[in-house]
């Protein structure tokens, strides 16, 4: 590249000024340790050399400021040989190398602990967050019966499936492992959500709000992985466990309703009393038929995201008081 030619020419000069320091250096050793010869040939054996050596050293030691100033010389002659040489060969490899873009990205553009996406995404990212405020409003209409308005959204959220398909190819396109295994992970986390729209549109049409409601918990749980492990969360929580900060505190402090006595339902505002999130809030979005006792907890907003978490009835417990309504139902209605 003819760009790089001026740091080349550089970097040769100060390789051959290198090389002319330390041969300098080298003549000067020399002739400082021209009458060291003749104090070790008559040395016939180790300890000989040893006391050679020694004698020599106390010799040296007393010869003044002439053998000082040259042992001074010899040494910034070495000392500035060898920087120049290190700085020549870092000079040659700065020119010769290109760093691949991912190796030196910013931490401001990246979340840590979470996946880098490739920066070929572009804006399929900002299209893939979107999605959230559409399953926003739709747990809003969903929740209110508008029947009317729930039918709209089958369709509104198929026409994503290029956008999911395009950034899955596009964010890890490489054929390293990593890529390779986080490729195959969204791709059935895009699966798996399309497959509950499809089971969200026949509860639609049959107007069964039970099967609506645990379709909808499952489109939320694998959008929200979806998100997770494409590194499109907008944080990463390095909390592994809650539960060690409410140590020492009573569980009277937290005010619910004992889920046993009165379980909670979906819309009821609930608190995590037990399990990794315990303390944080939400709603419950949908309560699984199966036999698992299970329910979807759609936890309160942080940095813009809303957490999918499916956990044990008994550990959603309704919460007690004047609360403040869940944010969806603030959405306004657009035409």
């Amino acid at each position: 590249m003819p760009a790089r030619e001026p740091q080349r020419t550089m970097a040769a000069a100060t390789s051959r000024l290198a090389v002319l320091l330390l041969c300098l250096l080298h003549l000067s050793t020399g002739f400082q340790q021209s009458n060291a010869p003749s104090a070790l040939t008559h040395a016939s054996s180790p300890r000989d050399v040893s006391v050679s050596a020694a004698r020599w050293g106390e010799d040296d030691g007393r010869a003044g400021d002439h053998i000082s100033r040259r042992d001074a010389l010899s040494r910034a002659l070495y000392g500035l040989g060898a920087t120049l040489a290190v700085s020549a060969m870092g000079a040659d490899r700065a020119s010769a190398l290109d760093i691949p873009s991912f190796m030196v990205s910013s931490e401001a553009d990246r979340v840590k602990g979470m996946p880098v996406p490739s920066k070929k995404g572009g804006g399929l990212s900002n299209k893939l967050r979107s999605v959230a405020k559409i399953m926003d409003e739709l747990q809003r209409d969903l929740m209110q019966e508008r029947w009317d308005l729930v039918e709209r959204y089958p369709s509104q959220l198929r026409s994503y499936v290029p956008v999911f398909t395009a950034y899955t190819d596009s964010a890890f396109p490489t054929d390293i492992p990593t890529d390779k295994g986080l490729r195959v992970a969204l791709r059935y986390e895009v699966g798996r959500f399309f497959a509950s729209l499809e089971r969200f549109r026949q509860a639609t049409n049959r107007k069964s709000l039970d099967e609506a409601y645990v379709a909808y918990s499952d489109m939320a749980l694998h959008f929200d992985r979806y998100l997770r492990v494409g590194g499109l969360y907008t944080f990463y929580d390095e909390n592994v466990s809650l539960e060690p900060l409410y140590k020492g505190i009573s569980d009277a402090s937290l005010v619910y309703a004992d889920p046993k006595k009165d379980p909670a339902l979906v819309r009821d505002l609930v608190v995590l009393i037990k399990g990794p999130e315990k303390g944080r809030t939400g709603i419950v979005i949908g309560i699984y038929p199966d036999g698992s006792n299970t329910c979807a907890v759609k936890l309160d907003r942080y940095r813009g995201i809303r957490e999918i978490r499916v956990v044990p009835q008994s550990w959603a417990a309704k919460r007690l008081g004047e609360q403040d309504p869940d944010d969806v139902f603030l959405i306004p209605q657009t035409a």
